[in-house]
Order: C-alpha cells, then sequence, then structure tokens
C-alpha cells in the first residue's frame, strides 16, 4: 500500500461524497459504452487494442514530448506506454474532455510511477 502524505491527510480541502463520484464514474462508462458501440469486444478504455488505443489516444505534440521524457527516465516499456495513454483517456473522460491533454498525461504518469515503487511491497 502506498504511504499517504501528512498533507493529504491534514488537509481542510472537503472531499467529494461517494454519490457524486458514483455519478461521474457512470457517466465515464457511458462515454466509453458510446465510444466502443461499434466494437463488439471492447467496452472500456482498459480492453483497448494496442493499435485501437493509438488510433483513439492521439496526444498533441507537447503530450508526445512529456511521454517520451517519462519513456526515458523512467524506463517505461511499451506496454507501460499503451497503458499510460489508457488512463490518462479515462482521465480525459471523467473530465469530459475530447482530448488527452497534459495534465491527464502527467496524472496517468504520476500513477504509473506510484505503481512501480510499491511492486515487491516496497515503499
Amino acid at each position: 500500500m502506498t504511504p499517504v502524505l501528512f498533507d493529504q491527510l491534514s488537509t481542510t480541502r472537503k472531499a467529494e461524497d461517494s454519490r457524486t463520484v458514483r455519478s461521474r464514474v457512470i457517466q465515464t462508462r457511458e462515454i466509453q459504452k458510446e465510444r466502443f458501440d461499434s466494437f463488439p469486444d471492447v467496452h472500456c478504455n482498459a480492453q483497448m487494442s494496442t493499435q485501437l488505443t493509438r488510433e483513439i489516444c492521439q496526444v498533441d505534440e507537447a503530450g508526445r514530448k512529456l511521454l517520451k521524457i517519462a519513456i526515458e527516465r523512467l524506463s517505461l516499456s511499451a506496454r507501460a506506454y499503451d497503458r499510460i495513454l489508457k488512463v490518462a483517456r479515462t482521465i480525459a473522460d471523467m473530465e469530459r474532455s475530447k482530448m488527452i491533454e497534459n495534465h491527464h498525461l502527467a496524472e496517468a504518469i504520476q500513477y504509473r510511477n506510484l505503481d512501480r515503487e510499491t511492486w515487491g511491497g516496497k515503499f
């Protein structure tokens, strides 16, 4: 389990309630359901093939540069690259953004890096 930073524990910012989060997740799933309507074996972003990921998860030049830096500095694989794109697409869907923007990519990269830090139970 990833440790929680003190600043996150001590924040006075009000968190979203479960009902609000649930509603956003349902709406996001609807977006993905519509996107993959013509793909019988794909129901959500996580199920995209590599080819479909490259078609659907388009990023601009700044996004490509950010991904290049992340791949090189974190020594990520092609599989990790695809996973980052899928997660970034999901984050963009949750914000109802048509395009994957740099902050979506940065958040997805951060999740990937956090995941790597906790492999094997290491903190």
